[in-house]
């Protein structure tokens, strides 16, 4: 799988992204999310959850079971990297990635936090709360 991998030297956690269906690690929206979250001190990754051949058969952008697997793969590499260790592991996503998202979280290990980046109404300020 291709992606990016950037995890600060003190990284309050990190947020594995999960694009929507027809999207991919290089879309201009979460690249900017993910900068604004690298600002803020949080790692972040960004991958495609599907090869180009899987991408081809449009049936698997709305595969949540298959979606969610390799969120959950991804984690699982992420927390073997030492660089890594310790840190939060938490998911963003949109439309079917959302939903991988949640799935992969709610199949997750007891002890994971995720922190979800919300705006309040009108404030313009990015704050990171847990959920």
């Amino acid at each position: 799988m291709q992606g990016e991998l950037i995890i600060p030297a003190i990284a309050t956690a990190i947020v594995v992204f999960s694009h929507g269906s027809g999207s991919s690690h290089r879309s201009p929206r979460n690249r900017k999310v993910a900068q604004v979250l690298q600002r803020a001190g949080f790692g972040t990754l960004l991958f495609d959850l599907l090869t180009p051949a899987e991408d081809a058969l449009f049936s698997n952008r709305f595969a949540i079971d298959l979606l969610s697997d390799r969120l959950i793969a991804a984690t699982g590499w992420l927390e073997s990297l030492p660089e890594a260790r310790g840190c939060p592991i938490g998911y963003f996503g949109a439309s079917t990635g959302a939903a991988a998202a949640l799935k992969a979280a709610a199949r997750a290990a007891g002890d994971r936090r995720c922190r979800i980046p919300w705006r309040e109404a009108g404030s313009g300020n990015g704050r990171a709360g847990r959920s």
